[in-house]
């Protein structure tokens, strides 16, 4: 009775206690000013435009007056709509019962399930201590063979997956998803069509894979400020079920449309455009969101990046950053997709910087034999297809093209097929023993 009465009395006191609003002052583009409020950067803002009720960012200050951005249409603002500050960021909802949903920005459902029970915290979470951080020793199989094989991932590892459009990025995220051994997987689609979502969740994840995953979702159409906030609701999530002990696979798709929606973001809020229309901000929020991601005390996250180049330049700025920051890059070649070798993996382009670390020595250097018979291959190329090349002019280049058929065909793999990393070893081993490469 005592505590009901105690609740009564708190739920009083919210009701007479003055609330302060402010007002908003101009709106320029997507940026919205705001005056007679305080608020600090990253706190939430609530707009009162008659009876609906939009949600904002604050993301810069100016003398007496914020510039926020809204999370959803702003039609309906004017000058002169109130608004009250939340006194902090939004929160996330987090907790078991999170498994196999779809979430919006907000990791809210919109799956038409119920709504998620389970308790808030805050989306800023903290990269674990550098010092105290697990090293990566073990490797996680993620089911794509080219992968486990060659460019073995370990569990903590920060991959990049870089590529052009069209290219298969999305396809091998959901062999990934399907195939790999984390506990849980959670997946950021930010800025993709919302024709491809429901493509992604239906057909490529499946029944099966959805069920041992959450998927986070802002479609291209979503406000720059939603984009940038469900990398971050993805990522919280991940590390709440890190923080449980679990191994968790964190897949982002894609990395460059984040970067530009805080493009978008620093645009409007008056940065200088600086490295191709990037103002500086977007250079430091990369790694403050990749950073976390990785080994800690307990439990893991191992973080795959896709990232969209622009016109297939692998060293334009975004790819260039976050190349720098990550543990390794598996390179997708619109070659290999055109001549229809699926996953478009391009060995020699690509490498896992823990390799050494999650790899035993006979997979290690059964991959540094694929990987020289594939650039011998590849510098008399021109000349074997015009059957210029002489037998027997250089003994490597003479292996690699007695191997060759079988390298493409242990890196081909259907979008279906799951395969085993024991039998990955194994068919690895096989593909250059002296007695099967007819040394």
């Amino acid at each position: 009775m005592t505590e009901l009465l105690d609740a009564l009395a708190e739920e009083a006191l919210a009701v007479a206690r003055p609330q302060r609003f402010g007002r908003v002052t101009q709106m320029v583009g997507m940026s919205i000013e705001v005056a007679g409020i305080p608020a600090a950067i990253g706190d939430g803002l609530l707009l009162l435009a008659g009876e609906d009720q939009l949600h904002a960012e604050v993301v810069a200050i100016r003398a007496d007056r914020v510039v926020c951005l809204a999370f959803g249409n702003p039609v309906g603002i004017r000058v002169g709509t109130r608004v009250i500050a939340l006194g902090g960021p939004l929160p996330v909802r987090v907790g078991q019962r999170l498994m196999g949903r779809i979430l919006d920005g907000f990791g809210r459902p919109i799956d038409d399930g119920p709504l998620v029970q389970g308790f808030d915290v805050s989306v800023a979470g903290v990269p674990p201590h550098p010092l105290r951080r697990g090293i990566v020793n073990e490797q996680l199989p993620l089911g794509v063979r080219v992968i486990d094989g060659l460019i073995p991932c370990g569990k903590g590892q920060r991959l990049g997956i870089f590529a052009g459009s069209g290219v298969g990025k999305s396809s091998l995220m959901s062999m990934i998803a399907r195939g790999t051994s984390a506990d849980v997987t959670v997946v950021a689609l930010i800025g993709e069509r919302g024709r491809e979502v429901a493509e992604f969740i239906e057909r490529d994840l499946g029944e099966k894979g959805l069920k041992r995953s959450i998927v986070v979702v802002a479609t291209s159409d979503a406000p720059a400020v939603m984009r940038i906030r469900a990398a971050f609701t993805a990522t919280r999530i991940a590390e709440w079920f890190r923080d449980q002990g679990n191994d968790v696979l964190l897949m982002m798709d894609s990395l460059t449309r984040f970067a530009m929606a805080q493009r978008e973001v620093g645009l409007a809020a008056g940065e200088p455009p600086a490295t191709r229309g990037y103002p500086p901000s977007v250079f430091g929020l990369l790694p403050r969101l990749l950073e976390r991601a990785g080994m800690a005390e307990t439990g893991s996250i191992t973080g795959l990046y896709t990232v969209l180049v622009e016109g297939d330049d692998m060293n334009e700025p975004i790819a260039d950053t976050a190349r720098s920051i990550l543990d390794g890059h598996i390179q997708l070649s619109r070659a290999l997709a055109e001549s229809n070798h699926y996953p478009a993996v391009d060995v020699l382009g690509s490498i896992s910087r823990v390799a050494p670390a999650v790899a035993s020595k006979e997979q290690l250097d059964a991959g540094g034999v694929v990987r020289e018979l594939l650039a011998a291959w590849r510098d008399a190329k021109d000349l074997i297809e015009i059957d210029a090349y002489v037998a027997g002019t250089n003994p490597v280049v003479d292996h690699a093209v007695r191997l060759k058929p079988r390298i493409d065909a242990f890196c081909k793999q259907g979008i279906a097929e799951i395969s085993n990393i024991e039998v990955t070893k194994d068919a690895l081993a096989a593909l250059v023993l002296p007695g099967e490469a007819g040394q």
